[in-house]
């Protein structure tokens, strides 16, 4: 697989090292409006060819798929000339700023036929991938209630880089930029993380989100510092289950931490990933009258990156596709309405 960089960015430095990894796969191009970062990129992970514009790198077109890093606003118009191209996309998340685009998005790869799939990196988790099978295989009986937050603090910490002066973290503050703030950034992988794992989808919601002051009249430059900071929402479930989901990034003490709680009425199950690594540990049959928790061997599981690799040199479909996420983003716009009027509402 030839594989064309769209946005050589922070995040693209992940792309790049994973696909290295992956034999078979050969990056031939590196896309970004700014040619020094392309540039710098490409020398840093050995690719040949640098554009300063996806129509350039299209024109030139000797790659077969596409991994899309962009920042949010670009997802949508890029993936769809990638797509008219005949290109396949691996395509950062969230898929677009909204549902509409999102679902454009969808239609579009579903009728091109090739190879899509939305980089929801946390799927790449093992203990959630077991959580999930373990649920379905009925280990904990019928869901009840779950909980999931996904907290970063890189309002309150340094560990990251500092937010007030690199544009890769102001642009994320930033409606007028494209954000759609915490919940548009790790909101959509939460609720994917939520559901996957519980094996079933929010089906009724209701969200409250929140803007901190963070500089002087909310603003740093060019950047009009409101998007949300954090949200809480509360949610029912297909199978029945009621649940609670919130982000942040003031979460002080915790850089980058994913946690799942799925409440049964024959057990229970706790998934927690950060960057030191995850855990899976469960509360099952007698352990249930004593509370007691054991820790389960969740084993390792394929990257999304080597699932792409090899969908595209079988040419088959795989998930997370961009229906899935285009589903996720229509949760998220609700969500954003059921603040705005303070009612519930169905997905």
């Amino acid at each position: 697989m030839r594989l064309l960089v769209v946005g050589t960015g922070g995040m693209a430095n992940s792309h790049a090292e994973a696909f290295a990894r992956i034999e078979g796969v050969e990056m031939v191009g590196a896309v970004d409006v700014d040619p020094k970062r392309a540039s710098g990129f490409a020398e840093r992970h050995g690719i040949a060819n640098t554009f300063t514009s996806l129509d350039e790198a299209i024109a030139w077109g000797k790659f077969d798929a596409a991994a899309n890093v962009t920042p949010d606003k670009a997802h949508h118009p890029t993936t769809l000339a990638l797509l008219a191209a005949g290109k396949h996309v691996l395509c950062e998340k969230p898929l677009a700023e909204n549902y509409a685009k999102a679902a454009e998005m969808a239609d579009a790869a579903e009728q091109s036929g090739l190879v899509t799939m939305v980089n929801l990196t946390y799927r790449n988790v093992a203990p959630l991938q077991k959580a999930r099978a373990m649920v379905l295989a009925g280990d904990i009986g019928k869901l009840r209630h779950l909980e999931a937050s996904y907290l970063q603090s890189w309002l309150v910490s340094k560990a990251w880089g500092d937010w007030a002066t690199e544009s890769q973290w102001l642009w994320r503050l930033s409606t007028k930029h494209g954000s759609n703030g915490v919940l548009g950034d790790v909101g959509i992988h939460i609720l994917d993380f939520a559901g996957y794992g519980a094996g079933t989808d929010a089906e009724r919601i209701f969200a409250r989100l929140k803007t901190f002051d963070k500089a002087p009249g909310n603003r740093i430059g060019e950047y009009d510092l409101d998007a949300n900071d954090s949200f809480v929402m509360t949610a029912e479930f297909g199978n029945g289950a009621m649940g609670v989901i919130h982000a942040s990034r003031w979460a002080t003490g915790h850089l980058n931490e994913l946690r799942l709680r799925l409440h049964g009425d024959k057990g229970a199950l706790e998934v927690v990933h950060t960057p030191d690594g995850s855990t899976l540990r469960a509360c099952l049959g007698v352990d249930v009258e004593t509370a007691t928790w054991r820790d389960v061997d969740a084993g390792t599981v394929p990257t999304n990156y080597q699932h792409f690799a090899a969908a595209v040199s079988e040419r088959k479909t795989v998930e997370p596709g961009f229906r899935h996420a285009a589903n996720l983003q229509k949760v998220l716009d609700l969500a954003m309405e059921t603040e705005a009027e303070r009612r519930e509402l169905s997905v």
